[in-house]
């Protein structure tokens, strides 16, 4: 017993002197590494992402030995396409960045093998502050390849200058807005007050029909080919919800991007991705040339008639290719300083993107640097549905994207004449249900 006392603090020497070594970190303010990065966060110089990257070199960066290099500030249609060519190894290719945006099937493409695991770079108290389905989005099989640094959703943007003058004539308000009952009821009136014009453009028509099966308690199912099972009752019932406004006019499915529509005075409103916040004017320009403020006014999604609610979470994470334990390091120096709460709030405020920790969706409430009254509103917004409203992610299907502008075309298309055919009267419920021919076409 003596012997093992008397040896027992050399141990626990050795013990700390090992830990110590393992802890110790491999950067050098020095020498530091260097990291090239790949985002999608502005095609322009003064990005929102590449300040952020100028900010964190001339302080943590320098501190502790990282440099950070934006090699390419491409969009999210671009870089995955990209980062193939690179991964080639081509002649002519590019070289492979050390951070890079991406979706998780990009990911999955290039291979999990390749790519940083950051749960050995976060620890599960840290990963624990951001919002699970989030992190969830990121992973492939037991590895965390994706990191969350931002994440869109959709939202209801309108013109508010608009809204005010069919509110005081109607008595609808925005209250009204949050049901999809409620929403369509409201899209009539301004149908006729309007004097034949549609109350909203929709962007991507098809995600708010799933959630409406979803909401019921239902699940999705898809056939071998990458399209809906179209003999589920519940699907039918859901998209007739939608076609039967859609075949009278009320609303349509938007030309390109609904924010167009509402800044010329095509629409009231539209519904699309909140990241599109930063394509909307100050301005709405009529089709007679006359002008006025917009008054951007931004609501969460319409619910529908059930307890569970759903709202989208689209958008690319952060991924690190896997080289050298410095870079790692590196990379996880840069990854913990650009999500934490206050700068994650500060980034994503500019961009339209949802933030990605519990802290910095707490901090929207008293948050005051928005640019402006819009983005306040929209933010409102996003906490809401953070509240209230389940974030999914929609399946990846094989050649589905295609299919859905396939279906978008057909509707663009059959709309101005089945909105014809119902002022002449026909059966609305017809009108709708030649949509859902359309829809089962689809294959």
């Amino acid at each position: 017993m003596k012997r093992f006392l008397f040896m027992l603090p050399a141990v626990l020497l050795l013990l700390f002197a090992l830990t110590g070594c393992a802890e110790k970190s491999k950067l050098d303010p020095r020498d530091p590494v260097t990291l090239t990065m790949w985002h999608v966060y502005g095609e322009q110089a003064d990005s929102p992402m590449n300040r952020l990257v100028d900010e964190f070199n001339t302080t943590v960066g320098a501190e502790k030995g990282v440099l950070v290099t934006v090699t390419n500030v491409t969009s999210t249609s671009k870089i995955s396409t990209q980062l193939q060519e690179a991964m080639s190894n081509a002649p002519d290719a590019p070289e492979m960045p050390d951070l890079f945006s991406a979706h998780t099937a990009t990911a999955a493409e290039l291979g999990a093998d390749r790519l940083l695991d950051w749960k050995d770079y976060f620890s599960e108290d840290e990963l624990a502050g951001f919002v699970p389905e989030f992190v969830s989005d990121g992973m492939m099989g037991e590895k965390l390849a994706v990191f969350p640094v931002s994440k869109s959703t959709y939202a209801l943007f309108l013109n508010g200058s608009q809204f005010s003058r069919f509110s005081a004539d109607t008595g609808v308000s925005y209250d009204d807005l949050a049901t999809w009952e409620g929403f369509f009821d409201a899209a009539a009136q301004y149908y006729q007050w309007s004097g034949g014009k549609p109350f909203c453009a929709f962007d991507y028509l098809i995600r708010h029909v799933e959630f409406d099966v979803m909401s019921k308690g239902d699940e999705l199912a898809y056939t071998e080919d990458g399209w809906y099972d179209t003999e589920s009752s519940s699907l039918r019932e859901s998209w007739l919800k939608f076609a039967r406004p859609l075949a009278q006019g009320h609303i349509v499915v938007a030309d390109e991007y609904s924010n167009t529509q509402v800044m010329t005075g095509e629409t009231l409103s539209g519904i699309g991705s909140s990241a599109g916040i930063i394509y909307y004017n100050d301005t709405v320009t009529y089709p007679d040339n006359s002008s006025e403020p917009m008054d951007l006014k931004v609501l969460p999604l319409p619910k529908s008639g059930s307890e569970e609610q759903y709202m989208p979470m689209t958008g690319v994470g952060l991924c690190a290719y896997a080289t050298t334990e410095e870079k790692a390091e590196a990379a996880s120096v840069f990854v913990h300083w650009l999500t934490e709460g206050e700068r994650n709030l500060d980034f994503v405020v500019e961009t339209g993107y949802m933030p990605v920790n519990n802290d910095a969706f707490a901090a929207i409430e008293s948050y005051t640097d928005f640019p402006s009254e819009g983005y306040a509103s929209l933010f409102r917004a996003i906490k809401t549905m953070r509240e209230d409203y389940t974030p999914v992610v929609r399946p990846t299907l094989n050649g589905y994207y295609d299919k859905v502008d396939t279906l978008y075309a057909g509707l663009r298309q059959l709309s101005p004449e089945l909105r014809q055919r119902a002022e002449q009267g026909e059966e609305i419920d017809e009108l709708a249900m030649e949509t859902w021919l359309l829809f089962c076409s689809i294959s």
